[in-house]
């Protein structure tokens, strides 16, 4: 795939163009707006369909734990003593009550704030304080709930209702072999920041989907770095791969292609469907995890960022920390103002429709997948 890749963006460099869809597409606006799609999608997309939650970096030992509700069902990630991931609706059986938050390290039990209930890190109920008053409960029948979670290849996936096991071959496809690859089972988790923002969840992952703005929007931040509007695409199913090219890319024409390491010089733009944006920026990963918020004008999302190697030195930390922060102000400081602009125009009624240029394919893969497994009928010209 990589020497595909860099003859592909070597040839865009050159002839001065980008990967290029049949034709323009007119997205409806109402996909960023509709409140009763956006309640189809929290059904279909964020319940029914397989999530990547983290990374198993995320929980490296036995004990640690991760408390998720980004998508609306509060959710516990747990690694117990046998290494085992377990998810589980983070509800005590009692009354209800969250029994973890945030994340950490180093649990044997989760007692829950209210009342002291107490699970073991399998879900099990072990600790019912004054028991008699509740006659003889089945502890069995009444642990935390499970989720069905599966740990592969780096990721932890989970849905979020009860029911049958997560499929991830069946879910990735074409893309499974791909990310197998990366090694990503031996990354470190360094950072992480949640994002609330005004503007839909759609919007927040179209805005890694094309290069066709960077020369204009990120003049002063990371145009020197990339070229604008040159790009290759590829579906992978519902999802998708799109690499930009680093301006070093041209100096692998002077080198052997057996040589040729397409990372350094690229930003590699995964769409790991519904809506997991990850992408491979030269020394490490960065994962985009969007979610709704409580309308269709608002989203939250976690950004990550993962290390080949622990970050064990100040000076590891000064630059993982450089990079993060690279990182938030280009988003934070141009795409998303902008972004949540656009949110606000699209109930003007200026428009019926936005458009994606035939140099924007990704753009209108990832809106034909949502409306695919909508089971909404495809846009017509």
């Amino acid at each position: 795939m990589q020497r595909v890749q860099i003859r592909q963006l070597l040839h865009h460099v050159d002839a001065r163009s980008t990967d290029l869809a049949e034709a323009p597409y007119a997205n409806p606006v109402t996909d960023y707006t509709c409140p009763e799609q956006l309640e189809r999608e929290r059904q279909v997309l964020f319940r029914d369909t397989p999530l990547v939650l983290a990374l198993g970096c995320d929980l490296p030992r036995p004990g640690d734990w991760l408390a998720h509700d980004l998508a609306g069902v509060p959710v516990l990630l747990a690694r117990n003593e046998r290494g085992q991931v377990n998810a589980f609706l983070n509800v005590c059986r009692h009354r209800g009550s969250p029994v973890a938050s945030e994340r950490g390290s180093g649990r044997r039990v989760f007692t829950c704030p209210y009342h002291a209930w107490s699970y073991d890190l399998d879900g099990r109920l072990v600790g019912v304080p004054s028991g008699e008053c509740f006659g003889s409960p089945d502890r069995d029948g009444i642990g935390l709930v499970r989720l069905p979670v599966a740990e592969r290849d780096g990721f932890l996936w989970a849905r979020l209702a009860p029911g049958e096991a997560v499929d991830v071959d069946a879910h990735l496809g074409r893309l499974a072999p791909e990310l197998q690859s990366y090694g990503f089972d031996r990354y470190h988790h360094y950072a992480t920041r949640r994002l609330e923002r005004r503007m839909n969840w759609k919007l927040v992952v179209d805005t890694f989907l094309e290069t066709y703005h960077v020369p204009v929007l990120h003049r002063d931040s990371i145009a020197p770095i990339f070229f604008g509007n040159v790009a290759t695409f590829e579906s992978l199913g519902l999802h998708l791969r799109m690499v930009a090219a680093r301006r070093t890319v041209v100096e692998l024409r002077e080198r052997p292609e057996e040589t040729w390491d397409l990372i350094p010089h690229s930003a590699i733009v995964y769409v790991v469907f519904p809506n997991l944006v990850l992408i491979m920026q030269g020394d490490h990963l960065e994962t985009w995890r969007v979610y709704p918020g409580a309308t269709a004008d608002e989203s939250v999302m976690e950004l990550s960022l993962y290390t080949p190697e622990p970050a064990e030195t100040e000076k590891a930390r000064r630059y993982w920390d450089k990079n993060f922060d690279l990182t938030l102000r280009t988003v934070e400081g141009e795409d998303f103002p902008l972004a949540e602009g656009m949110q606000r125009g699209f109930h003007s009624g200026a428009q019926s429709f936005v458009t994606y240029g035939r140099n924007e394919p990704a753009l209108a893969h990832f809106h034909r997948s949502v409306r695919h497994a909508l089971g909404l009928p495809p846009v017509t010209p």
